[in-house]
């Protein structure tokens, strides 16, 4: 458990059983992992599809990218943000593998994870950037943040496909494992898109017993599918995790 401040983050390497945990605020030699200890600047880490290598985002704008020893292999800095890294993300493509990035500095970035060279930087928000998120293919990225747009990417070649307007900051997307969906995590809400046809499925509201009529709803801040995408999981800053089932033949 993360005694000092704000537990950020979670992951999970499920073929060696071990938990990664990002925390805020640690005291240098008191956190829990070598990533949060010597780092506490840590916004986002991810996991390979493989389960090999894990990839970091900080707030001194560099990437970093380990193995699940915690040894630091390599920092990418060269043609990096020039603002905080809030989140990096890799391609589950084995044949293009690729880390994206995305930071304050408003612009998204893909690289080589052969090299860690920049391949494209994907430009468009007016406003920092929160997350990005990659399609279970890999062809796709989303991002969002400050504008409250989700940007849509084309991997492949680089070009912006479209744009998903909301009407508050984006802190959270994730795409479904098993449809062409994308969920977006916008103050208290969470929009379900079907990307085919550019159209809302399912708005999400978590219905809140407060004492005051003043009392701000509280944010979704992370989302996560299940496997099979039936089930969605969100992170509220309410300390409260919401599930919902969601019924393939509903939609």
């Amino acid at each position: 458990m993360c005694r000092y401040s704000t537990t950020l983050k979670i992951a999970y390497v499920p073929m060696r059983g071990r938990i990664l945990v990002e925390c805020r605020g640690a005291p240098s030699g008191n956190s829990y992992t070598a990533t949060a200890r010597r780092y506490i600047d840590v916004l986002s880490v991810a996991f390979s599809a493989d389960n090999r290598q894990i990839v970091s985002g900080s707030r001194d704008k560099t990437i970093k990218l380990w193995n699940t020893l915690a040894e630091c292999k390599f920092t990418i800095q060269e043609d990096g943000h020039s603002d905080w890294v809030s989140c990096v993300r890799f391609s589950p493509n084995h044949s293009n593998p690729i880390i994206v990035s995305c930071g304050w500095d408003r612009t998204v970035k893909v690289w080589n994870l052969a090299n860690c060279k920049l391949k494209n930087n994907h430009h468009g928000h007016n406003g920092y950037l929160n997350t990005v998120t990659v399609s279970p293919d890999g062809s796709l990225c989303t991002s969002g943040g400050k504008d409250s747009k989700a940007l849509l990417w084309d991997l492949n070649d680089g070009k912006n496909l479209y744009t998903l307007e909301h009407n508050d900051i984006i802190n959270a997307l994730c795409f479904s494992p098993n449809r062409y969906w994308l969920c977006v995590a916008y103050g208290p809400s969470i929009k379900i898109w079907d990307l085919a046809c550019k159209k809302t499925v399912e708005e999400l509201r978590p219905e809140v017993v407060s004492t005051s009529s003043k009392a701000d709803p509280p944010q979704c801040l992370s989302l996560a599918w299940s496997t099979d995408g039936q089930t969605l999981f969100a992170g509220y800053s309410d300390k409260t995790i919401r599930v919902w089932q969601v019924s393939v033949s509903a939609h």
